[in-house]
């Protein structure tokens, strides 16, 4: 009898090599694991963080890069930030041929999750584009006409804006580190507006320093909406979970923002400088191409982090990751843009981290309250347990 067990435990494979079948099992189990699948959500949000980080950082200064050196138009800034879509093509292909994603749609089929109907998906993504062309024309304008620093710090608001939408949007807690957080970031903005006067390093007026302000802020309140709005799509309109969603959500969106942006070139009239620009460019043609050409890169790579930050965890939770580079990008600029630091920007930026760390502390409570109901057998999932 235990020959037998034996024999059934133990199968020759073609290659003469002893192949443990019950071993086999046990891999494919542990593979399915809860806590293995937590490691390997912890391993997505971690990717998509770094990516929100690194390609927001670099892709602001590069933008400020182009007007120090000579570069003046707004629409070719607005173009660059949605025009480096094609780079996803490779990614959409390899995760749409993928097995698992093929098995994932049959299981939310399974689930009576069907897909949406065409028209509309071609409303979201058109909705959707236009409203980041708006969107990153403003930002363009608020990054012409502020310093860097203070620009950054304007983005800040976006967190507070980002928490009133998804109130009212995404059923998002309302607490008092959150109201906490609003009336920081408020009275952060406050002060950069009042200390308008002393932005004089650019050297632009105080109509186009107030013109830059409120760009800025409209842009940050319009990203907020963006953000809430994407969710929202994702959980009641589309409602599959892959990666896929995530690309075609980046992707498309970014193609009728550029036709949008290509437009508003030709219809400003500003393509005729172009060519003008890039020779009178401080650093030569080739560093104008390049300029434009990784900043178009790095807005990707921010746009994949954030809006897999949404897919995974949700809107506020990527908007609070994207506001860690507020304080990373006001130092940048003072090494590399030579910004000036007064005593009314330092308290400004104490104020806005202060306002950042009042949105951690909320998540960390809310966190440690879904792990309790967790361990009292409330059945929460896991996507439950690590949003915030």
């Amino acid at each position: 009898m235990e020959m037998m067990v034996q024999d059934q435990q133990l199968q020759n494979t073609d290659d003469g090599k002893v192949h443990d079948s019950n071993r086999s099992t046990n891999v494919i189990q542990k593979l399915g694991h809860p806590r293995f699948e937590k490691c390997k959500w912890w391993l997505r949000v971690s990717l998509y963080i770094i990516f929100l980080l690194a390609g927001q950082s670099a892709a602001t200064l590069l933008g400020r890069l182009y007007y120090d050196n000579g570069g003046n138009s707004k629409w070719m800034a607005t173009f660059v930030q949605s025009a480096g879509f094609p780079i996803l093509f490779p990614l959409l292909f390899y995760f749409s041929t993928r097995k698992q994603d093929k098995l994932t749609n049959e299981l939310n089929n399974d689930s009576h999750r069907t897909k949406p109907k065409f028209s509309i998906l071609v409303f979201l993504y058109l909705a959707f584009g236009l409203i980041l062309t708006g969107d990153n024309l403003m930002y363009s304008y608020g990054l012409l006409y502020l310093p860097l620093s203070t620009y950054s710090l304007l983005c800040a608001t976006q967190l507070g804006f980002n928490a009133i939408f998804s109130f009212f949007l995404n059923s998002q807690k309302f607490t008092a580190f959150i109201f906490n957080s609003i009336v920081l970031l408020t009275i952060s903005a406050s002060l950069l507006a009042i200390d308008a006067d002393s932005e004089d390093q650019t050297g632009l007026s105080r109509e186009k320093h107030i013109i830059g302000f409120f760009c800025t802020i409209g842009a940050s309140a319009t990203f907020s909406l963006y953000l809430s709005l994407v969710q929202l799509s994702f959980e009641k309109v589309i409602k599959r979970e892959t990666f896929t969603v995530v690309l075609d959500m980046q992707i498309y969106p970014s193609f009728i923002a550029t036709c949008a942006c290509v437009v508003g070139l030709f219809a400003s009239g500003e393509w005729k400088s172009l060519d003008e620009e890039s020779k009178d460019y401080k650093k030569g043609i080739v560093s104008y191409v390049m300029t434009l050409l990784w900043t178009a890169v790095t807005w990707q790579i921010s746009s994949v982090g954030m809006l897999g930050l949404i897919f995974e965890v949700s809107s506020l939770f990527s908007n609070v990751i994207g506001t860690l580079s507020l304080p990373i990008v006001p130092i940048l600029a003072v090494i590399f843009f030579h910004d000036k630091v007064n005593g009314v920007k330092f308290i400004a930026l104490l104020l806005a981290v202060w306002g950042f760390l009042s949105y951690v502390y909320q998540h960390y409570i809310d966190h440690k309250k879904a792990k309790t109901d967790k361990s009292n057998g409330l059945g929460v999932s896991l996507a439950e347990v690590e949003i915030c």
